[in-house]
């Protein structure tokens, strides 16, 4: 079974505080053999990490969290950039023209851009959401307050969507936190598995919720300041240095 988290964050990013390198460091010695690097409505972040990849035996799907007019989306296996602003069915449509698949992040979750219940079964009432909109995320381990993930599991089971388990991550010890457990160890077979909604969910035990926020927010202004987590070379530790491309 493979293992994969398909919710990350990078400095590409206005909220991410870690490098692509950093990250697919974190993922390689955590034994991920998937992820999605999906920054805000942007795809160099996931452009940089499917070039470095090779270098970690980490494997990358080009993705993006897509800020849809109705609330945040996950555009999975895609070639380019999706529009922002439009709304969950016409930025569903530019997604499958592009042979790509969508996750609903985080729905419902009322301290972040979410979308709702209502809207993603409204959607899918349409062939076009009904072929590309595949998954919910019904585990985020990057919320605070996580009594929506109760009500993403709702979603998935009433509409029988692959479920899958994410870390959200802006944070490089978050990477991880949350994970996608699916039938082989390739991207293909992930793609597959959300077809077939074959995916498992794994909550990772040890996530201090009382320190993610102003640890975060620590990082951020660091951030600011060009000092983040990146990697050198795969062969050597994460550090904490000043990157003067930390802010792309």
């Amino acid at each position: 079974m493979g293992l994969a988290d398909l919710h990350i964050h990078t400095i590409y990013s206005w909220d991410g505080t870690s490098t692509v390198s950093a990250v697919l460091k974190k993922a390689q010695q955590l034994n991920l053999q998937v992820i999605a690097i999906t920054d805000h409505d942007e795809i160099m972040g996931g452009y940089e990490a499917l070039q470095l990849a090779p270098y970690y035996g980490v494997e990358v799907i080009l993705a993006s969290e897509v800020s849809t007019s109705q609330g945040h989306l996950l555009a999975l296996f895609i070639k380019s950039k999706i529009p922002k602003g439009l709304s969950l069915l016409d930025t569903l449509e530019h997604i499958g023209e592009q042979g790509g698949l969508a996750i609903v992040a985080h729905p419902a979750n009322r301290m972040i851009n979410s979308l709702s219940p209502k809207v993603v079964e409204s959607a899918l009432q349409h062939p076009i959401a009904q072929s590309v909109l595949v998954g919910v995320e019904v585990f985020n381990a990057g919320l605070v307050h996580t009594h929506s993930n109760r009500t993403a599991l709702r979603i998935a089971s009433r509409h029988s969507l692959a479920k899958t388990g994410n870390s959200d991550s802006h944070l490089l010890w978050m990477v991880g936190m949350g994970r996608t457990v699916f039938p082989g160890n390739s991207a293909e077979d992930l793609r597959q598995a959300l077809l077939a909604r074959q995916t498992e969910v794994v909550r990772k035990k040890g996530l201090q919720k009382a320190i993610l926020v102003p640890h975060w927010i620590v990082r951020y202004f660091l951030r600011k300041a060009g000092w983040v987590s990146w990697n050198p070379s795969p062969n050597l530790p994460v550090r904490f240095s000043r990157v003067l491309k930390a802010n792309p």
